[in-house]
């Protein structure tokens, strides 16, 4: 990994490389409130999220109240690695997200020309997440990871690279965006 430092517990702790301005990151947090808390539309509840690979080797944390978004990605890579029409993803602050376990990464570039590193378990090959270059403050976990509570709790309402999604995929959230909203 690029930054990657343990803290008291084990944990692997993801430090972004770079920062975004505040103009960048709105438009992943409009949805959120000014108190202090990552709580919005997403879920019904405060819920630090948590979850893990099939085979339990691998868990993590993200000391959140809730997903800075939840929704659909239609990308071509998601797809693939997946092997599904689409990838439910929630995205995280990286600074808030811990892994442990034998997690592997494999990087390649994505749309936006840059590095795109996805995180997956040594065992068993269950994706966790992927971290994009292009975004370093984020992270995007492979929300069918997380423990069944908590993907209960979760209110899809994002569509990303739309661009992407196959003819037969009927299902349509409250917000679309071609390719990744900027």
């Amino acid at each position: 990994m690029r930054s990657r430092d343990t803290d008291n517990s084990g944990y692997k702790t993801f430090k972004p490389a770079l920062s975004l301005s505040q103009s960048q990151l709105e438009p992943l947090t409009r949805n959120n409130t000014n108190n202090n808390s990552n709580k919005n539309n997403n879920s019904d509840s405060k819920m630090p999220l948590s979850g893990h690979c099939l085979c339990k080797a691998v868990t993590y944390k993200a000391d959140v109240d809730a997903p800075l978004m939840t929704g659909y990605d239609h990308c071509d890579d998601c797809q693939r690695q997946t092997g599904s029409t689409y990838s439910l993803v929630a995205l995280v602050l990286k600074a808030k997200f811990t892994t442990n376990g034998p997690v592997k990464k494999w990087s390649g570039k994505g749309s936006s020309g840059k590095e795109v590193h996805r995180l997956f378990c040594s065992e068993c090959g269950s994706p966790i997440a992927h971290d994009p270059d292009a975004v370093p403050e984020i992270i995007v976990l492979k929300a069918g990871t997380l423990d069944k509570e908590i993907r209960e709790k979760l209110k899809p309402d994002t569509e990303i690279w739309t661009a992407g999604k196959l003819p037969f995929c009927q299902e349509k959230l409250a917000k679309a965006f071609t390719h990744m909203p900027q």
